[in-house]
């Protein structure tokens, strides 16, 4: 399983076209390592790019959890899937964005790439930056959500 690290200021071409991060491309360890699905975050006003193999899997979770007979969950699958778009890097190591979904967050001509564990989220640069947290929030999110789950010493 691939797992993303890092923080990638990248420059978007007229033609919305970034160049991806050779960083993000070594931790890639997917069977197709040069394709991706993109969709809009349902929380923020971001991208998220997932491997193949990561996105099978997040279908196989919402495939578990849904059934397309119920109104609410077909309700939830029509949004969850809208504008959601193939990728292949280009010869040149390019990713081509959809035009459509770099106006949905706003996009400019710089954005960050950033790894979150199986996969990459894509801001406008000054949207991520905004998003900083204080170090004493930050601690204390961290100990809300981790302080009570014993750790394991595997």
């Amino acid at each position: 399983m691939t797992s993303f690290i890092g923080d990638y200021i990248c420059k978007v071409d007229s033609k919305g076209r970034i160049l991806f991060p050779s960083a993000l491309k070594k931790q890639n360890k997917s069977a197709s390592a040069d394709r991706y699905v993109i969709k809009k975050d349902i929380f923020e006003n971001c991208l998220v790019l997932f491997t193949m193999e990561e996105w099978e899997r997040q279908n196989e979770l919402i495939r578990r959890n849904t059934n397309p007979y119920n109104r609410e969950h077909n309700r939830f699958l029509r949004e969850f899937y809208r504008g959601t778009s193939e990728l292949t890097l280009d010869a040149s190591g390019r990713l081509l964005l959809p035009k459509r979904m770099l106006e949905m967050i706003d996009a400019n001509n710089e954005l960050a790439l950033t790894g979150q564990d199986s996969r990459i989220e894509i801001w406008t640069s000054d949207v991520y930056n905004a998003h900083i947290t204080d170090e004493e929030s930050f601690a204390s999110l961290a100990e809300k959500i981790l302080g009570s789950t014993p750790l394991s010493n595997e």
